[in-house]
């Protein structure tokens, strides 16, 4: 029986082309108790004998993978979100160690109900930068300087391996809100809400507003806000566009 902390998490492999990875990807997740794989545009067939042949006694996995056509619908309904990339040049947001971020995808008790995301790239690219955005929380595998690139499967393994560790020996709860943690959805509406004001007033210019908006994503990401907290703050932001509709001056 797979721990029941990992039932809610998502391993979201995006364009993934190798029958032979995702088979490979499969198995590893029945080896470590993950159950849900979401494929986005695959460049391979689930079906394939390959996959199926690497897959072994995890066919159940491939059977009941979903397969979508973009990122955002892997995530829909995801209340934190974390993605992966090998690269080692600085990034705008800080690559931290998987030991670090990995346990935050998962609940502390089984009446929590939180949905989360790994996500990995593509093997010939990883994640692109517009990619990288959709996750809050950015993680690279520390690994030898002379070849640090993992095979998509190794990386799987790996993250899979850390997060069933921390399944099965999590012997205290933590301290957590008793409301749910804003999803993904909440967070990128809140982040338009957001960029229109700002634009509005003229903090933000489109020529600049998508670096800029990206910072404060990850000010928000770092916060963490749980839903009501997020819709207290598009609750501000409607009665600020109320006011400037108005034509009514702003303290």
């Amino acid at each position: 029986m797979p721990p029941w902390s990992l039932q809610q998490l998502r391993l979201v492999l995006v364009e993934p082309a190798g029958p032979l990875n995702v088979g490979s990807v499969a198995r590893v997740m029945k080896n470590m108790g993950l159950t849900q794989l979401v494929l986005v545009n695959p460049r391979c067939h689930l079906q394939d004998p390959l996959a199926r042949q690497m897959a072994v006694h995890g066919g159940d996995i491939l059977d009941q993978a979903r397969v979508v056509d973009s990122l955002a619908a892997a995530l829909t309904g995801c209340q934190r979100v974390v993605a992966t990339t090998g690269r080692q040049q600085p990034q705008a947001q800080r690559l931290e160690w998987p030991e670090a971020v990995l346990p935050w995808l998962l609940p502390t008790d089984p009446e929590e109900q939180l949905r989360s995301a790994l996500v990995f790239g593509p093997e010939d690219r990883g994640l692109s930068n517009e990619e990288l955005l959709h996750a809050q929380r950015w993680i690279r595998i520390p690994a030898s300087d002379t070849y640090p690139s993992l095979n998509l499967a190794q990386a799987v393994a790996v993250c899979s391996y850390l997060l069933h560790r921390q399944a099965v020996t999590a012997s205290s709860p933590a301290s957590r809100s008793t409301d749910p943690p804003a999803d993904w959805q909440q967070r990128q509406g809140f982040c338009q809400d957001l960029e229109a004001i700002l634009l509005k007033i003229g903090y933000l210019y489109p020529h600049t507003a998508a670096s800029r908006m990206a910072k404060l994503r990850q000010l928000l990401d770092r916060s963490d806000p749980n839903s009501q907290e997020l819709a207290m703050l598009r609750g501000v932001l409607r009665q600020i566009n109320w006011a400037l509709a108005r034509g009514q001056d702003l303290p």
